[in-house]
């Protein structure tokens, strides 16, 4: 006689029940500490994280579609507890409560899968991909562009100085204030005054007047705002408007199907077992300088670093082997020409090149192509953007004059020199081991099917293919969900 109820209706085996076994089980104290408490009651943060995991594992990700889904789909109200939340109050517990606590709950996750017998943690793949942001595509703010804009107010400056100093027969750029090769918005007022006082009295062309005028009126305005805009850019190129934290990124496909740059941001991934273990968001468009900040982020969540990372070439370089080597890493990451190297054969002219010529580490020489001894004669340290230093060294050929090789070995003045990076070389040596090894061989042709259709997943099965939120902190959130919810989705059909 009594209408059946949620309960019965729910099979015993749906996803459902795995998002609210799960979710019960992870301490949820960080984001229990973001309720002040006093004033009205809220609904209760363990059931609002249910919600939210299950929305985006369902590609819910409108907060006006969840609000629906509450009142009216039987398995979200029975995670809500028949509770009805607005799209107001999702949106808020969304991008308030879980700002800075989501990565916490997203390793416990990770943690209690690894228990299971599902993943090694210890073990990761690693790889990213650009996916375009909650921006106007067409609002940007390039460096370049602000670049060329102080060089032209600066070759302006000394333009009118030179013409004050022709009219009034006095030295005026000695007695400018600050050196003109470094302007600001004070600086440039101080030397338009200065000229205006020193042409006061004179004979002065009318166009020179009328651009003294506007000039006055609109640099110093003008180099505020590029050093706004500055100070936003850090070390990047460009960002957009509409949201700071983009920057522009050229991708594999965009909406007029040839390639334009988008607002993007460079969301990287380790995987195991196609599980997600870590996630980051990041604002430069390459994956070199992502892999030490992902590393530490990992160690910082789970207390240890992996054992084992394999990655493909677009992570290898002189900083992140160092880096790996040092925190006793097992890397098997490619490098740029990994492949070329070894490959079937060598087109002549590739004989000639830097990576393919001897070089004596004991004596520390290098052989150029006709056998003569390449000797060092500098050395000299060059920084990365991250600070990360590089020791070159420089050698040079001891005769290349009628050298029959001359023309394709060494095409520039005099004789022959190459840059040589010890430590990179090195470096890429043990890498170049470890990769051709059996283990390794296997490590290469796991990685394409492990973290690869992860984003394949996210991407088609889940029509994923753009940010909702804008912030680079607002997307960490929707990274942290979408990883969440794939990690259960995938571990409910296992």
């Amino acid at each position: 006689m009594l209408p059946p109820s949620l309960e019965e209706l729910i099979p015993a085996d749906h996803v459902v029940r795995i998002v609210d076994h799960v979710i019960d089980r992870i301490k949820l104290d960080p984001l229990v500490k973001k309720y002040p408490g006093g004033g009205a009651s809220s609904y209760h943060p363990r059931m609002m994280l249910k919600i939210l995991v299950y929305a985006y594992l369902c590609n819910t990700y409108q907060s006006r579609k969840i609000e629906a889904a509450v009142q009216s789909d039987i398995h979200y109200m029975w995670l809500a507890g028949m509770q009805r939340p607005d799209h107001n109050t999702i949106n808020r517990f969304r991008s308030e409560r879980l700002k800075g606590v989501l990565k916490e709950v997203f390793s416990q996750v990770v943690e209690l899968l690894a228990e299971q017998g599902v993943l090694d943690i210890k073990k990761m793949y690693v790889d990213g991909t650009k996916l375009e942001a909650n921006a106007n595509r067409y609002t940007f703010v390039w460096g370049n562009s602000i670049k060329y804009n102080k060089e032209r107010i600066q070759k302006q400056i000394k333009e009118l100085l030179e013409y004050a100093e022709e009219v009034t027969k006095e030295d005026l750029m000695d007695s400018a204030p600050g050196e003109i090769t470094q302007i600001n918005a004070d600086k440039v007022s101080q030397i338009i005054d200065q000229i205006n006082t020193s042409l006061e009295g004179k004979e002065v062309d009318k166009k020179i007047k009328n651009k003294l005028k506007r000039v006055k009126k609109s640099w110093p305005k003008n180099l505020e705002k590029y050093k706004k805009q500055e100070d936003i850019l850090g070390d990047r190129k460009s960002y957009s408007k509409t949201d700071p934290d983009a920057t522009f990124m050229r991708t594999k496909d965009d909406h007029f199907k040839n390639g334009q740059l988008k607002p993007c941001y460079n969301w990287q991934i380790s995987t195991s077992d196609q599980y997600i273990t870590n996630y980051g968001i990041y604002a430069n468009p390459t994956d070199t300088l992502t892999l030490p900040s992902h590393l530490n982020e990992f160690k910082d969540m789970y207390g240890f670093s992996p054992e084992v990372v394999v990655a493909d070439a677009g992570y290898g370089s002189d900083e992140n082997y160092s880096y790996m080597e040092e925190q006793n890493i097992e890397a098997y990451v490619k490098y740029n020409f990994f492949h070329k190297e070894h490959k079937a054969k060598i087109k002549p002219k590739e004989v000639f090149q830097a990576q393919y010529l001897y070089y004596d580490e004991d004596e520390d020489y290098m052989i150029c192509p006709m056998g003569q001894k390449m000797v060092r004669i500098d050395e000299r340290q060059v920084e990365t953007k991250s600070g990360h230093i590089k020791k070159i060294g420089v050698y040079e050929a001891q005769n290349c004059e009628g050298c029959p090789l001359r023309g394709v070995c060494n095409k520039q003045e005099g004789n022959r020199k190459i840059n040589l990076n010890y430590r990179y070389r090195k470096l890429k040596n043990r890498a170049r081991e470890r990769l051709l090894s059996k283990q390794g061989v296997q490590y290469r042709s796991q990685r394409c099917v492990d973290v690869e259709p992860v984003f394949g997943n996210i991407k088609q099965n889940k029509n994923f293919t753009r940010f909702l939120t804008r912030g680079k902190e607002n997307v960490l959130i929707e990274v942290g969900l979408l990883s969440i919810a794939h990690n259960l989705g995938k571990f409910a059909k296992n």
